[in-house]
């Protein structure tokens, strides 16, 4: 009896702890079902502000994507985007105003060829099919998979600029006309006189050489300031042609004979440039290579020495590089050495240097001088003359000029 009793108590107690783990595990949970929902509701208050974060910001990317486009629409210039495989992938109206449909997924060098055309004078502008003048202005994209274009319409500044030149220009043309006017004067009057003395009967015929070589070298200097006052007048306005390199330089070398024949002068000239065609103004260039060389001869005295080389830069580039051993240029005259009317010479009409000038940009070439006192003077000239279309002198059968000629 006693131990049904027991095993009964025992049970009861068995049960009784069994119901009080259960309550325990019960509240345990619910408390925990509790936190759950806090987090939940947490996280779904962040989601909640991250979505409306979320579509602040993509209405505003959309707003300034809006505003981006209304720009790029009003733009007065031609923009351009191109893709890595360098094809259009996308422009603005005026883009395909200037030139031209299609656009859209065309190669850009196709489009070049179609629609800009190359103008000589500068490397970084094209003419439209229209006539337009447009500076072409390219940048690489940041992820380096494509680049912009910008083509912007310079026609009117071109139109400014040639006016305001055409002004500068005749007001010069003014001075050179009062400044010719005795340059040209005192060297005739001279001729004149040297002329009227030939015809008489007591004159020997030493003298009448001696007479007719200072005519001569008169007329001579009366061409080179005629010929340097027409082309400063031309405003570096050049009709450019194909020409031969050789002959150029057999041109100088007979200028210069006829200059060094009876003075104590060396003059030695080096050709290394493989390709005879040119493409420029011969008579121009020339003219402003004598001009240079006229200025080494008159620099120097005694022993006097000129040099001129020739070299290819690149593809398309001739340097010519004239030295002499003369006294050389303080930095004070280098620094207007190409202004039109400065001269340092007594007789200079100031007109060489600033022809020399013109007729490199003519060439869309450049021009620079390193001289220091006592040391000589070297001017460079780089020229993208040379036709990169040519056979070399080798396949043609010509040879260098190396010191085609020389004279003391």
């Amino acid at each position: 009896m006693n131990t049904s009793v027991n095993s009964q108590t025992l049970k009861t107690e068995r049960l009784t702890d069994a119901f009080q783990l259960f309550n325990e595990l019960s509240k345990n949970l619910s408390d925990s079902y509790q936190e759950l929902q806090k987090q939940v509701a947490s996280l779904s208050k962040e989601l909640a502000d991250a979505r409306t974060e979320r579509l602040k910001t993509l209405i505003e990317k959309e707003k300034l994507a809006n505003r981006l486009q209304q720009i790029l629409a009003a733009l007065p210039a031609a923009v351009i985007v191109l893709n890595g495989e360098n094809r259009v992938l996308d422009c603005n109206a005026v883009a395909i105003d200037y030139l031209g449909e299609p656009l859209i997924g065309q190669n850009w060098e196709d489009v070049i060829q179609r629609s800009l055309i190359s103008v000589f004078d500068n490397p970084h502008e094209r003419q439209l099919i229209n006539g337009k003048r447009v500076s072409v202005t390219q940048n690489v994209l940041n992820n380096e998979s494509g680049q912009i274009i910008l083509l912007s319409d310079v026609s009117e500044l071109r139109a400014l600029q040639d006016k305001v030149s055409q002004q500068k220009h005749l007001s010069a043309m003014g001075e050179m006309v009062a400044s010719m006017a005795h340059q040209v004067r005192t060297p005739l009057s001279t001729a004149i006189l040297y002329a009227s003395q030939m015809n008489k009967i007591s004159v020997t015929d030493n003298s009448r050489i001696k007479f007719s070589n200072k005519i001569l070298e008169r007329l001579h200097y009366l061409e080179r300031q005629v010929n340097d006052m027409l082309i400063f007048a031309k405003e570096g306005r050049l009709a450019m042609e194909v020409f031969s390199l050789q002959k150029l330089l057999a041109r100088v070398v007979e200028n210069m004979h006829d200059m060094t024949e009876n003075n104590n002068i060396k003059f030695d000239i080096s050709n290394n440039v493989q390709i005879d065609e040119m493409l420029g103004n011969e008579d121009a260039l020339l003219g402003a290579i004598m001009n240079l060389l006229n200025n080494a001869v008159e620099a120097q005295q005694d022993k006097a020495l000129v040099t001129m080389v020739l070299n290819q830069i690149d593809q398309t580039s001739l340097q010519i590089q004239i030295q002499d051993n003369g006294p050389g240029i303080d930095s004070i005259t280098r620094q207007r050495l190409f202004e039109p009317f400065y001269t340092t010479k007594v007789r200079g009409t100031g007109l060489g240097l600033a022809v020399v000038d013109s007729v490199v940009r003519a060439h869309s070439g450049s021009i620079q001088c390193e001289s220091t006192k006592d040391t000589g003077t070297l001017f460079s000239l780089l020229l993208p003359c040379v036709n990169q279309y040519t056979a070399s002198l080798s396949d043609i059968g010509c040879h260098n000029m190396e010191n085609i000629y020389e004279t003391v």
